[in-house]
């Protein structure tokens, strides 16, 4: 029987291949079974994460129990995370909840105040055998309940100072990346060269990406095409994101490109079947966009295919 993994050896490996593996968010079964089935397809590692909003729209109980029950009779590595916890108390209650890897957010907190709320949930979580991320700089944007209307991007030498402090087992930085669907005005680019900096500070060290979904042309085309009112959106190229997969970014979290594979897979079925009533039939439209959507970010993206 297979049971969810923690992130040691899951980010050992990514760093070692030169790959990253794909954080995807889930609120419901359909968004569950859709990440679960493509990454199991194309034999590769995989993080499922919930948001503390997703657990307030689902239960944390129902949520976890329906991982275990879809991991059960699959092979590869499964990693079960919390994306953005804001206090001990939401890292404390996926822990005991069955989680693997947490993710306690203190970013918006001055430096003291972020190294002693990480350090109490690292503490707790390591001796519950459970990994945890946190992060340094700040995304803006918006998704879910993350909301920040500045970017600030994470400076080297804190970062190494925070990671020594903390026991931290994984870093999210800010070098460019958002949250939300509107990612960035004019060009597209990444700060590498802070990458690069934290790297050379942090050898061999699992770094993380949030707000970094590519939000294809592609569906964006399709949703509008069947309704949808989505003007001016745009993502992280995805020439962008695999040159940070070859270096120390192992976990790329992705959540707006699959909302809109989904959007579009509903609004293109309604309006091609409009005498349609049947919920299976719809949601298996929506779910094969999204099926479709991962397995490309995990063969030309990330790189992870076939490493699990």
């Amino acid at each position: 029987m297979n049971k969810l993994q923690n992130s040691k050896t899951i980010f050992e490996n990514a760093l070692k291949g030169k790959y990253a593996v794909g954080a995807f968010n889930f609120v419901n079964m359909e968004m569950l079974k859709s990440i679960l089935h493509a990454a199991e397809e194309e034999k590769s590692p995989v993080i499922i994460q919930c948001s503390t909003g997703a657990i307030k729209y689902a239960g944390i109980k129902t949520l976890v129990a329906m991982v275990k029950a879809e991991i059960e009779n699959l092979s590869i590595p499964v990693m079960l995370n919390l994306d953005h916890g804001k206090t001990f108390e939401d890292c404390k209650n996926a822990v005991d909840s069955g989680f693997s890897n947490v993710m306690i957010d203190a970013s918006h907190l001055p430096m003291h105040e972020n190294i002693a709320l990480t350090k109490k949930v690292v503490e707790y979580a390591h001796a519950r055998n459970v990994t945890v991320e946190a992060e340094l700089g700040q995304l803006a944007g918006v998704e879910e309940e993350v909301s920040c209307d500045t970017h600030a991007y994470t400076n080297p030498m804190q970062a190494k100072g925070f990671v020594d402090a903390t026991n931290v087992d994984s870093l999210a930085i800010a070098i460019g990346t958002s949250h939300g669907t509107n990612k960035f005005k004019g060009e597209a680019r990444l700060r590498f060269d802070i990458l690069e900096e934290i790297e050379k500070l942090l050898p061999n060290y699992p770094l993380v990406l949030h707000g970094a979904s590519s939000v294809p042309q592609d569906i964006v085309a399709t949703a509008v095409k069947y309704g949808a009112k989505l003007e001016g959106v745009n993502g992280v190229p995805e020439n962008i994101l695999a040159k940070a997969c070859a270096k120390n970014i192992c976990k790329i979290n992705v959540d707006s490109d699959l909302k809109l594979s989904y959007t579009a897979g509903l609004r293109q079925h309604f309006a091609e079947h409009p005498e349609e009533v049947d919920i299976r039939n719809y949601n298996k439209t929506a779910m094969g966009k999204v099926k479709e959507t991962i397995k490309n970010k995990l063969k030309k993206v990330f790189n992870s295919s076939n490493m699990a």
